[in-house]
């Protein structure tokens, strides 16, 4: 059985943070998908006050970079945006009639929305951050997507590049976050 990931948490450091759908399966490949997790995101980030720096969501997968939050840790906001997302996105079990569970036996088994865990890597430079920003934003142009990083609408470049808001509040509350000088 693996270990748990030993993560650093209470430096004021931002997060960058992956996580896929199970199995990479497309679990957001349609835009309404991919809207609603913004918007569960967005919900999120209210409740726990943390700082959306950049995000990009692609069709099985999300990159995330936050601030830790005021409320909880970066570990219970994955756990609530994921429980949400999966509720929100996944079909709903068997029949509503429950009159009917015996037409058809037990209900199948849902696979699970999102794989187990996440991975999160602290960023306390400036230099890694704008290497972060760079890495999310290309994402969906590297996977032929779109042929400009501002064509892939959920992603936080339409922010910077188009001065355009979203659904996140992208760097609500950035004021509040400093870099240290250390080395990445």
């Amino acid at each position: 059985m693996p270990r748990d990931p030993h993560r650093f948490y209470g430096a004021n450091n931002l997060h960058f943070i992956t996580f896929s759908c199970y199995r990479r399966r497309q679990g957001l490949r349609t835009a309404k998908s991919r809207d609603r997790f913004l918007a569960i995101l967005e919900q999120t980030r209210q409740r726990y006050r943390f700082v959306v720096v950049e995000y990009v969501v692609m069709p099985e997968h999300v990159h995330l970079l936050l601030s830790e939050p005021e409320v909880g840790t970066p570990s219970k906001v994955m756990q609530v945006l994921k429980q949400r997302t999966s509720r929100a996105l996944l079909p709903k079990r068997g029949p509503s009639d429950p009159r009917q569970a015996n037409l058809f036996g037990e209900a199948p088994e849902r696979p699970p929305f999102w794989q187990a865990r996440f991975y999160d890597f602290n960023v306390w430079t400036a230099s890694k951050r704008v290497e972060k920003l760079n890495y999310l934003h290309q994402n969906p142009v590297k996977r032929g997507l779109v042929s400009t990083p501002e064509d892939w609408r959920w992603s936080s470049c339409r922010c910077y590049s188009l001065d355009e808001s979203g659904t996140v509040g992208v760097n609500e509350g950035w004021e509040k976050i400093s870099f240290q000088n250390r080395v990445a």
